[in-house]
């Protein structure tokens, strides 16, 4: 692999703290934002796939993966946006295009609220619409501190939770209505998964609940860059995903093959590429 093709790691001082962050390439500035749980570890694959488009700098969002949390009560979105433009200022990032997975679109949506003037495009990849009823039941049940036991019980806790997510959404609700039409990972990507969400066991959850009381259909209309929805066949957010797009000036979604669809990267690099693109010429 030549040496911009190979993804590198290090820290950055920030106002609340040190991020953690992943980068590959050269050129334009990409930033991606990670989902929840886990850290940019669970983005190699696409930051590879965009090392020959421009620089790509992935990091851990704050209180998640190597990253250090807020010290904040109850975090919100928009206190996690106001980190990530801390995070481009402390790496000299002037405008980048923008992507974000699941918590991580959030945060890249209202980063492009917040900063419009630092933000050359945004995808949102998945976007979560709750009725008052799930948000409860998410709130009650979906994420929760994992605290340290004598026992070990807190290891195979966070095992499950991450194994399950692959099988069932909401990931507490074991049952075939609930059942996801997905293949469970292999047991090195759920090695890894869990990994990221033990360094952050205790603090991986405020922004999951962050997440769950953000408004797609209040905040999208205020988006003033150019932006899209994408989200894949099989994401148990593909429907709010489809809809939420349509708060979006413009309206734009795009919807992807399946995530284990061997066209799946391809699929979702060419749509991103082409809104990145359509910048260029406007």
């Amino acid at each position: 692999m030549s040496d911009t093709k190979k993804i590198r790691r290090g820290f950055v001082d920030v106002p609340h703290g040190q991020m953690h962050y992943r980068t590959v390439g050269e050129g334009t500035p990409l930033l991606f934002l990670h989902a929840s749980p886990g850290s940019s570890k669970q983005l190699e694959k696409l930051i590879s796939d965009f090392a020959d488009v421009g620089q790509v700098f992935a990091p851990d969002t704050p209180g998640n993966g190597d990253s250090d949390p807020l010290s904040l009560e109850t975090v919100e979105i928009t206190d996690l946006a106001k980190a990530m433009l801390d995070f481009m200022d402390a790496m000299g990032i002037e405008k980048a295009d923008v992507y974000g997975s699941h918590t991580g679109g959030t945060i890249a949506t209202e980063l492009a609220i917040l900063a419009p003037e630092r933000v050359r495009s945004l995808v949102a990849d998945g976007v979560m619409v709750l009725t008052p009823a799930e948000f409860d039941d998410l709130m009650s049940t979906y994420a929760f501190p994992f605290p340290a036991d004598l026992e070990g019980a807190y290891l195979i806790k966070i095992f499950q939770f991450c194994r399950d997510q692959y099988m069932f959404f909401p990931w507490y609700k074991r049952t075939r209505e609930f059942r996801r039409d997905n293949g469970l990972g292999s047991a090195e990507d759920i090695k890894a998964w869990v990994l990221e969400v033990l360094k952050a066991n205790e603090t991986y959850h405020n922004n999951y609940r962050a997440a769950f009381r953000w408004q797609a259909f209040d905040r999208f209309p205020l988006v003033n860059v150019p932006a899209m929805v994408i989200s894949a066949e099989n994401d148990p957010l593909l429907e709010t995903s489809r809809s939420s797009a349509k708060a979006l000036k413009g309206g734009n979604f795009v919807q992807l093959p399946r995530f284990d669809d061997s066209t799946f990267s391809t699929a979702r690099k060419t749509a991103m590429t082409a809104l990145m693109n359509s910048v260029e010429t406007q």
